[in-house]
């Protein structure tokens, strides 16, 4: 069972809400059987690291399956606005990196900003990892909590995509070609996603 940090999930709800509104969320909770209670920040926040995880994948399923073919652009905006509020929450010994990842040269922001990402999401160091193949980038997502309990057909992770393009625009200014090529949820060991940085 994997672990997400339940002051994540707090600024995961707060980010759904903020992108949907709160009676869109509450329709989709219900809809999906769901407590009520996973639209409420300060209920979640109060959930242990492994609860975090379920729920985080479950309130992802759960929009996955209202919004249907629908759901992956709004995932993606979703994670969009979760790395802006994880940016602001950031806590006290991420706060100095923030700035490093944009203070190098343009070419070289893309692994600094996807390392500091690692480094948000990440419950426990290693997590996450970073990794430099040639001219691109890999991105490996050890746990992955968004497919917590999850099994489908198609890679799910589309808020964890929505994160990486928004750190990487954030870092680098522009929009970088992302691709997942593993994901949990279909069986695979780990969720990698391969960035081209050319």
């Amino acid at each position: 069972m994997p672990d997400f940090s339940p002051r994540l999930l707090r600024a995961f709800v707060q980010t759904v809400s903020a992108e949907l509104g709160t009676d869109t969320l509450s329709a989709v909770l219900d809809k999906a059987g769901l407590s009520l209670l996973l639209a409420d920040p300060a209920a979640v926040a109060r959930l242990d690291s492994s609860a975090a995880a379920q729920a985080y994948a479950g309130l992802q399923q759960a929009l996955r399956v209202y919004y249907g073919r629908g759901a992956r652009g709004i995932l993606l905006r979703v994670g969009a606005q979760f790395w802006k509020r994880l940016l602001e929450e950031s806590s006290l010994t991420l706060k100095p990196q923030i700035p490093i990842a944009r203070g190098l040269a343009t070419a070289a922001r893309p692994k600094p900003a996807l390392d500091l990402l690692a480094r948000l999401l990440s419950f426990k160091a290693g997590d996450i990892t970073v990794h430099t193949l040639d001219l691109d980038l890999l991105l490996v997502d050890h746990v992955s909590p968004t497919t917590c309990e999850q099994h489908d057909d198609e890679s799910i992770c589309w808020v964890t995509m929505g994160l990486m393009r928004e750190a990487l625009f954030w870092a680098a200014g522009r929009e970088y070609d992302i691709a997942e090529t593993s994901c949990r949820a279909n069986g695979a060991g780990q969720c990698e996603f391969h960035i081209k940085t050319v």
